[in-house]
């Protein structure tokens, strides 16, 4: 594959640093946008996830409006807004509104999973039952609501979302499973796998989503790409300081500890059991970390395995500074 066909794009979580506080952390997301789309970057999208210290991306659809009015080329989505903690109408008069103000530069990316613990998504949406169908039903109504149209005979007829505009924003499904690959094909939506999540079943889950796409309105030809985990510098330590770390946030995350903004400092003498260092080898799967020549030989590997021309890089590090850097070798790699 030749690399100057893959397109990039930016999966920001406004992760805190150890030393930041909150705002900083946002402040960061703000720079980062403004920086990857001077790079050339495609798409930047920020996510929806509640309750945590580690990550202060709770409300995209806010972030948005003004990440999109500091950059100027660059798509600016959601990855996702988590459909269960919402009513379809509101995420539609949300994406609306980013849609007359900034017309054709908007993605709507969306997932099933409530970006929390269950005892937080109650509190987010008290009726919510985590039911697929109740996924589903949402992703119809939407799709009636961004069109001006309800069944007949029914309340939904004379709802309008509000304001009405003529442009949609692209609609996305993100998933780390194949179920939501085949929603996206029935609907006629872009498909995104996150691996970063799940590094099992992708290329198959996209496989089945190309063979099942049904044109819609809006999308007339298969939309996909996938998620990872990416660091990318010229420093070996840095890459192995970067790996320790990121083996330290999976493990406290599968213990149910939690995830709180640590250094390198914090964990370097840390050991682990051989039942840890296990699941410590089964993540490294969601993480490409290494210098520009390994990182570049990897992703177009996965790329090729994925049969994608667009790869979402997640990158959070230690240093500010090296998060910006990463971006940029990539950048350096892939976009002419």
């Amino acid at each position: 594959m030749d690399t100057k066909n893959i397109r990039l794009g930016v999966l920001d979580q406004s992760p805190v640093r150890k030393g930041l506080t909150a705002a900083e952390a946002v402040q960061e997301t703000v720079e980062l946008a403004k920086y990857t789309d001077a790079l050339g970057y495609t798409r930047f999208w920020v996510s929806e996830h509640h309750n945590t210290g580690a990550l202060a991306g709770s409300t995209p659809e806010v972030l948005m409006a003004h990440l999109a009015g500091q950059t100027k080329n660059i798509r600016i989505g959601s990855g996702g807004v988590m459909m269960p903690n919402h009513s379809a109408l509101k995420v539609a008069e949300n994406f609306r509104t980013l849609e007359a103000l900034f017309p054709g530069r908007i993605d709507l990316g969306m997932g099933r999973a409530p970006g929390t613990d269950r005892h937080t998504a109650a509190l987010l949406n008290p009726s919510n039952q985590f039911r697929e169908q109740d996924f589903v039903e949402q992703l119809y109504d939407l799709n009636n609501f961004f069109h001006d149209r309800g069944d007949p005979g029914t309340p939904m007829a004379k709802i309008r979302a509000i304001p009405q505009v003529k442009t949609v924003p692209a609609m996305w499904l993100l998933s780390s499973s194949g179920q939501s690959g085949i929603f996206a094909a029935h609907f006629g939506m872009g498909f995104s796998f996150a691996h970063f999540i799940n590094p099992n079943g992708g290329p198959q889950a996209v496989e089945a989503y190309r063979e099942r796409f049904q044109p819609s309105e809006e999308l007339q030809q298969q939309q996909a790409n996938m998620a990872i985990f990416v660091f990318c510098s010229e420093d070996e330590e840095k890459v192995e300081r970067h790996q320790a770390l990121m083996d330290y946030r999976f493990n406290q995350f599968e213990k149910g500890a939690g995830i709180v903004p640590i250094g390198y400092d914090d964990i370097k003498h840390v050991t682990y059991s051989a039942g840890e260092q296990e699941r410590i080898w089964y993540n490294r799967k969601r993480v490409i970390a290494g210098t520009p020549d390994r990182v570049k030989t990897r992703l177009t590997q996965l790329a090729e395995e994925y049969n994608v021309d667009e790869i979402i890089a997640v990158t959070i590090t230690e240093h500010f500074e090296d998060r910006l850097q990463s971006y940029k070798l990539l950048a350096e790699m892939f976009i002419s």
